[in-house]
């Protein structure tokens, strides 16, 4: 092993590879095992981390461990479920209570060098249903959480005993939202396994241009271009690695794209020197076809992602090329929510994971340059490559396309909203809103498994972290919901109603002239670049009887996406954008996403 290294122990949680890419943050390398790994596997590893977990240790959920890792004479430090096994394993109890989702204060009640450098008490995100209530025999309470407002005591919350270089947290240091995060794991690294920095993102550029040579060969690689960030990076590293003349790119206009969008990326990819081989198709009416009356989320993402590999191999063989390699410029979020780890839950399944892209990866017909990255890894990789900033920088746009921000629906009256509308006006009541369960859906995640639940209008004035602690005492206090939307028109519907909606040609029009008002928006008020990515999304909602579209903002700061908080929006903004909207024809209202990842997923579908 050229470099010091950590372990990351994947128990199929959403974050495994997030915490190695923080890791590699601190160049130090980090590589993903299996809980069942033979022990050998982790000769010359300096520590291991062990990652959360959709499991629960409460109920006797076995997480395939072997045990004989915990008995290695190296540091191991737990983070959430991790954090949960390494008290089990040394005696301590877990209780399935004390559910926490988003974020909450930690109050450090020992002094450590895990902590070194952080404040008494720190903002950390949570997002678990179990909870450590006592501890083994060498181990101490390291602190414990609270609520951001206080109240109840989560005991617990971190805990370690140095006799055994075991260490636990109960919430995530690696996700952005713990915003001292990054320290604590620089600590265990550094500090507690004595890794020195040597790992570098020109080590891995060069790594990878070595790992392409060797798998193309003599062959050539067919990239389907969307025009997105990753696309655009993965389309220049091959160009790097094999060249133009062996790098043909397909760009599919799927009738699922932003205004004028098709017509933007063609002169891009032009002044990128990459118009060689560049193909373009419009299959509008092909995506429209095989959409047809579809409404549920995941059947939808499979159509989309087959009938990208139809067109693609109709246009492979008009044009030539059918003994390609097919590269896709896939990151690690998209494999992640689509369970691609052995133990991980489906949080969405992502169009380049469908199963013919499955099928073509185990045959060795598919290569991924970036599959093992972050978005922010990806503009850092485009940096290094001479990407101009304007190609790289540019807001993410999901594979589907607008496929999954026009929801569909069949109108159907859904029985389950019973029972969440008095609960949910009751927390609403107590900050002066008025609050409606909406009758929809959206996919959503908590605790490492996918959620699809319901959304609240929330209707009445408040200050942006008022109306975020009130989500959040929503989120935890009633169960089935995972979303809250504030109407920014300020009028509380009396009724709202589901209608009948697929994926047609007008409404996605619609939803192109909504969504360059937002683009426009965030242009005109100096944000573009200070949000990361911001959705507008059309839900088939008649609110009071007026109307088939609801429209919903969902503004966004993040950088790898596996989390995300809601980003503010001035008052004159929100006010404007509102306006321009309600003015298009067919929109009953609009809200503003107030919704953090978890509990939601940054897409609604």
């Amino acid at each position: 092993m050229k470099h010091d290294a950590i372990a990351v122990i994947d128990f199929g949680g959403q974050y495994a590879h997030l915490i190695a890419n923080k890791v590699r943050r601190q160049s130090v390398l980090a590589e993903i095992r299996q809980p069942e790994d033979d022990v050998a596997v982790f000769a010359g590893y300096r520590g291991i981390i062990l990652s959360g977990s959709p499991a629960l240790t409460s109920q006797g959920d076995e997480p395939g461990l072997n045990r004989a890792i915990l008995d290695l004479d190296i540091p191991v430090l737990g983070l959430c479920f991790g954090h949960q096994e390494i008290a089990h394993h040394y005696g301590g109890q877990i209780e399935h209570r004390g559910r926490e989702w988003g974020h909450a204060r930690f109050h450090i009640t020992r002094k450590h060098v895990l902590f070194d450098g952080l404040d008494e008490v720190e903002t950390v995100w949570m997002s678990h249903n179990d909870s450590v209530v006592s501890v083994g025999e060498g181990f101490q309470e390291f602190g414990y959480t609270t609520l951001q407002d206080g109240g109840e005591r989560h005991g617990f919350a971190a805990i370690g005993s140095d006799v055994h270089r075991r260490y636990g947290v109960q919430f995530h240091p690696e996700v952005d939202d713990t915003v001292h995060g990054d320290i604590i794991l620089s600590n265990f690294v550094k500090k507690i396994c004595g890794c020195g920095p040597s790992w570098t993102m020109e080590s891995y550029l060069a790594g990878q241009v070595e790992r392409i040579r060797d798998q193309v060969g003599k062959g050539s690689v067919f990239l389907l271009a969307s025009g997105g960030v990753d696309s655009t990076v993965a389309a220049v590293l091959f160009a790097r690695a094999i060249g133009n003349d062996r790098l043909h790119l397909l760009h599919i206009d799927n009738g699922l794209m932003r205004k004028g969008e098709s017509a933007q990326v063609v002169k891009m990819y032009g002044e990128l020197g990459l118009g060689d081989h560049f193909h373009f198709y419009d299959a509008t009416d092909d995506f429209l076809a095989a959409l047809g009356g579809e409404t549920a989320p995941e059947e939808k993402r499979r159509i989309i992602g087959n009938t990208f590999l139809e067109v693609f191999d109709r246009e492979a063989r008009r044009i030539g090329i059918e003994g390609h390699l097919l590269g896709q410029g896939t990151i690690y979020p998209d494999t992640i929510e689509t369970g691609a780890t052995r133990r991980s839950d489906t949080i969405k399944t992502h169009h380049n994971r469908v199963p013919i892209i499955e099928e073509l990866i185990r045959q060795g017909k598919v290569i991924e340059p970036l599959a093992d990255l972050y978005k922010v890894e990806v503009r850092e990789l485009g940096e290094k490559l001479g990407i101009p900033k304007k190609s790289i920088w540019r807001h993410p746009f999901p594979g589907p396309g607008l496929g999954v921000r026009l929801l569909c629906a069949d109108g159907a009256e859904d029985a389950r909203l019973d029972g969440l509308q008095a609960p949910v006006q009751a927390v609403a009541g107590d900050y002066g809103l008025s609050a409606m369960v909406l009758p929809v859906r959206s996919v959503g995640v908590k605790a490492d498994l996918r959620t699809y639940e319901y959304p609240v209008l929330l209707t009445g004035e408040g200050t942006w972290e008022s109306l975020r602690e009130l989500a959040g005492r929503i989120f935890k206090e009633v169960p089935g919901i995972n979303r809250c939307v504030w109407n920014l028109t300020g009028v509380a519907p009396a009724s709202a109603r589901s209608l009948r909606a697929t994926m047609t040609r007008e409404r996605l029009d619609l939803l192109r002239e909504a969504d360059a008002i937002v683009m426009d928006g965030l242009r005109r008020y100096d944000l573009y670049d200070r949000i990361w990515q911001c959705p507008t999304v059309f839900v088939p909602l008649s609110l009071d009887g007026s109307g088939a579209e609801f429209c919903v903002i969902r503004p966004i700061h993040s950088e790898r996406a596996m989390t995300a908080s809601a980003a503010f929006l001035p008052e004159d903004m929100r006010r404007d954008l509102c306006d321009r909207i309600r003015a298009l024809p067919g929109i009953s209202g609009v809200g503003l996403d107030l919704t953090s990842k978890p509990p939601g997923t940054i897409e609604w579908e």
